[in-house]
C-alpha cells in the first residue's frame, strides 16, 4: 500500500517529537536532587515506570498480542529483554570508556544496526541517499559529542557500547516487522516495554542507589518514565506504521542535538567550534533523512500497511 504525503510527514513528526523526549533525559537526570541521583537507578526506575504506563495504556490489546502465538510472542519477548539489556551494556560501556564515546558509539551505531538487520531480514537495501545523510549525522553526532578533545578509548567499553546499538536496531526492527504485520503500535511497544520494565525491576529494588526521598528527584524519575519512555515511545510507535525503521533510526540522532542544545540553554555547557560544526553537520544529515522519498523510490525497512493501520483503529 503506497501511503498519502501527510501520513509519511506525520510518522517522521511522531518519530522526531520521540527523540526530541528523549534528548531532554540528560538534563532532566543531570537536574535530580542537584545532580546527585544514581543514573543507574535512574535510567531503571525510567524503564519500569515507562514499561508500565505503556503495558497499562494498550491494555487488552497487549493481552490479545500476547496470546497470538509463538511467532507473535518469541520475537516480542526477545525485544523486551533487548531493551533491558541495551540499558545495561550503555551503562557498563560508559562505565569502562567514559561518557562521550560510549554515547557516540552506542547511539552512533544504532542506525547502521538498524539498516543491516532491516537489509538482512526483509530485503529492503539501504539507498544512497539514507546511507549518505545518515554517514553524515553519524560523524556530525560524533563531533557534537567529543568536541574536538582527545579522549582515552577502552576497547571492551567500545565493544559493549557497540553491543548496545545492536540491540537497539535488533528491537526497533522487531516492533517495526510486528506492526508491518498487523500488530497495533500500543500494544506491541506495550508488551515490549513491559516485559523489559520486569526484567529491570530488580536493578530498581535491590541494585544500585536508592531514589531520592525528596520531591525533585522523585518528580524527576517520573517525568523520565512516563514523558520520554511511555509516551516518547508511543509516538515512536505510531512513527513506524509510515516511517521505515531504518529512517526513524537516523531520525532518533535528533536526540544527541537536542540534549546538546538544553546543556547550553539550561545547564549552562559550552559548546567548542568542533562541537558546533558537528551539530550542523548532523541538522545537515536529519534534513536529507527526513525529506520525503522521491515517487516510486525504495526505502529500506518494513512499513505498516493497511493490516497495521486497521489494528491500530481499535486501540
Amino acid at each position: 500500500m503506497r501511503h498519502h504525503p501527510s501520513s509519511n510527514l506525520a510518522g517522521t513528526a511522531a518519530v522526531v517529537a520521540a527523540a526530541v523526549l528523549w534528548g531532554t533525559a540528560g538534563t532532566a537526570g543531570a537536574l535530580a536532587a542537584g545532580g546527585t541521583a544514581d543514573p543507574v537507578t535512574l535510567a531503571a526506575a525510567r524503564l519500569v515506570i515507562g514499561g508500565a504506563v505503556l503495558a497499562t495504556a494498550a491494555g487488552p490489546a497487549a493481552w490479545r498480542l500476547l496470546t497470538g502465538g509463538r511467532r507473535r510472542v518469541l520475537p516480542l519477548t526477545a525485544a523486551a529483554l533487548a531493551v533491558a539489556a541495551y540499558q545495561l551494556c550503555y551503562f557498563a560501556a560508559v562505565g569502562r570508556t567514559g561518557v562521550a564515546v560510549g554515547t557516540v558509539v552506542a547511539i552512533g551505531s544504532g542506525p547502521a544496526f538498524t539498516g543491516v538487520l532491516s537489509w538482512l531480514q526483509d530485503g529492503a537495501r539501504p539507498g544512497r541517499r539514507w546511507t549518505a545523510a545518515t554517514a553524515a549525522a553519524v560523524a556530525g553526532c560524533a563531533a557534537l559529542v567529543l568536541g574536538g578533545r582527545a579522549v582515552g578509548v577502552d576497547p571492551a567499553g567500545v565493544l559493549l557500547a557497540l553491543l548496545g546499538g545492536l540491540l537497539y536496531g535488533f528491537y526497533a526492527v522487531t516492533a517495526a516487522r510486528s506492526i508491518t504485520a498487523g500488530a497495533a503500535s500500543g500494544a506491541v511497544m506495550g508488551v515490549m516495554f513491559g516485559g523489559a520494565a520486569v526484567v529491570m525491576l530488580p536493578v530498581l529494588l535491590w541494585g544500585g542507589t536508592p531514589l531520592p526521598a525528596d520531591p525533585r528527584g522523585l518528580l524527576t524519575a517520573l517525568y523520565l518514565g512516563c514523558a520520554t519512555t511511555a509516551l516518547s515511545y508511543y509516538l515512536y510507535g505510531r512513527g513506524l506504521r509510515t516511517t521505515p525503521v531504518a529512517r526513524a533510526a537516523t531520525l532518533a540522532l535528533t536526540e544527541p542535538a537536542v540534549a546538546a542544545l538544553l546543556g547550553v540553554a539550561v545547564l549552562h555547557e559550552r559548546l567548542t567550534a568542533v562541537s558546533w560544526a558537528g551539530l550542523a553537520l548532523l541538522g545537515a544529515g536529519l534534513v536529507v533523512v527526513a525529506l520525503p522519498a522521491r515517487t516510486g523510490a525504495p526505502e529500506a525497512g518494513p512499513r505498516a500497511g493497511a493490516r497495521g493501520e486497521r489494528a491500530q483503529s481499535s486501540t
